[in-house]
């Protein structure tokens, strides 16, 4: 292999490299605002079931619930 066969070999090794790195990166970010979403999602849902059952309990106190 002439020298700058070899070179041009491993630059397109890193390059692959590289390319490879960026998309592992991109899947870790994409996963971390999956999770972030998801919890999200479930603190408002548990928030909401949270003022329901305040909503309720009042209503009971009140007789409104019947």
């Amino acid at each position: 292999m002439h020298k700058s066969q070899n070179a041009s070999y491993q630059a397109g090794e890193a390059k692959g490299q590289a390319q490879e790195k960026a998309g592992n990166m991109a899947d870790k970010a994409s996963n971390a605002a999956q999770s972030a979403k998801e919890s999200c999602q479930e603190a408002g849902q548990q928030m909401k079931d949270k003022a329901q059952g305040a909503c309720d309990a009042v209503k009971d106190k009140v007789g409104a619930n019947k």
